[in-house]
């Protein structure tokens, strides 16, 4: 008994074990971004934009229990929830000692900013094409059999790719890449289990990949200064956020979570790709991109409910960036709208259904 308890001691207390970090830290939380070490990403413009503001801020939800739709959120975990019609803040609300100012761990959220940031380099001729294998950036996985594997491979999650995504294994490649210090390393080990193209299987190492990529074609430019450069400064964000890094010296982001903001600005990358990469008459990455990250496609064997590192939960033409603990970017063009909401849980919601009862509310 007293071998076990020195061994769990040491699992414990070993800060340099991914493993032990993992037993220490467990399980994930939105205040993650306070574990790790960071990249800031700054406007230090004045130029910010902000949404018109709806005096009532009220929302005519009816709820089965009779219940207030204030009293749904704070059951459910829910920290901040936003609703935005027609660029106007129809509802802003924020709990358990969340404010706007409060940052929040986005999670999965941000592979569809690393998919904004693969559009915008192809745009700017740092990368060729979606259809590039993927040993064009990275030489190193010819030996692990990626000849075959392209960036949209990576994009739509049809790579292949063998990842454990299970978060409650302390040994499995999740736990690796969000508590290892070493993602280049940990990245350059993964291996294929099935043929490019033969199924979509979401798992967070095809993000990580085009991280690494990003990482190899801009250089000594980071990925964080890159999405200030693209997306912070071009879209006048109210504050400055950060991603989060695997070490603090020549770290890489983790370009499958952690981006660290407001729920403010957040909605903000919805407006943008709500308006088709278009910003106040500013094309900050191309309509086809948009397009192409957020359209029902299926041909090249990819699911029809995901496609460029977003959602698609119907044919209506709505499209979701969501995370772990139920962190959403909902999205729907044809009624000009965009709900935020982040959470410490899920709470034992579905949001997708909840974000289409909105949607009849706010009908236009």
């Amino acid at each position: 008994m007293k071998k076990i308890i020195y061994l769990l001691l040491i699992l414990f207390t070993t800060s340099s074990c991914t493993v032990g970090r993992f037993a220490y830290y467990n399980f994930a939380d939105i205040t993650d971004y306070k574990i790790f070490p960071e990249r800031k990403i700054e406007n230090d413009s004045t130029d910010i934009f902000y949404f018109k503001n709806n005096e009532k801020n009220e929302l005519n939800i009816t709820l089965k229990d009779g219940g207030s739709f204030e009293d749904f959120l704070i059951k459910s975990k829910t920290v901040a929830f936003l609703i935005i019609q027609n660029d106007t803040l129809k509802y802003e609300n924020y709990f358990n000692d969340y404010s706007k100012e409060s940052i929040v761990a986005s999670f999965s959220m941000a592979k569809s900013f690393t998919s904004f940031l693969i559009g915008c380099a192809i745009e700017d001729k740092y990368i060729n094409s979606i259809d590039d294998p993927v040993t064009i950036y990275i030489p190193e996985l010819k030996e692990n059999g990626f000849e075959d594997v392209t960036i949209e491979n990576l994009l739509q999650m049809t790579s292949g790719l063998d990842f454990n995504e299970s978060y409650i294994n302390p040994f499995g490649h999740a736990a690796t890449f969000y508590y290892g210090r070493n993602l280049e390393k940990s990245s350059l080990k993964l291996k294929l289990k099935n043929k490019p193209n033969e199924l979509t299987e979401y798992v967070s190492g095809n993000t990580q990949l085009l991280g690494l990529i990003l990482d190899r074609v801009l250089k000594e430019k980071s990925i964080s200064q890159y999405l200030e450069e693209k997306l912070w400064k071009q879209v006048g964000m109210e504050y400055s956020a950060s991603w989060s890094i695997d070490k603090k010296k020549d770290g890489l982001e983790k370009t499958f979570c952690c981006i660290n903001a407001r729920a403010i600005d957040f909605a903000k990358f919805g407006r943008l790709y709500l308006n088709k990469g278009n910003w106040n008459g500013k094309q900050i990455v191309s309509e086809s991109w948009v397009h192409n990250s957020t359209k029902l496609d299926s041909l090249k064997g990819s699911n029809l409910g995901y496609q460029y590192q977003w959602w698609i939960p119907n044919e209506k033409g709505d499209f979701i960036a969501e995370g772990i603990l139920g962190q959403f970017i909902f999205v729907s063009p044809s009624q000009n709208l965009i709900i935020v909401r982040m959470g410490e849980k899920y709470g034992n919601v579905n949001w997708e259904d909840t974000f289409e009862k909105i949607k009849e509310v706010v009908k236009k």
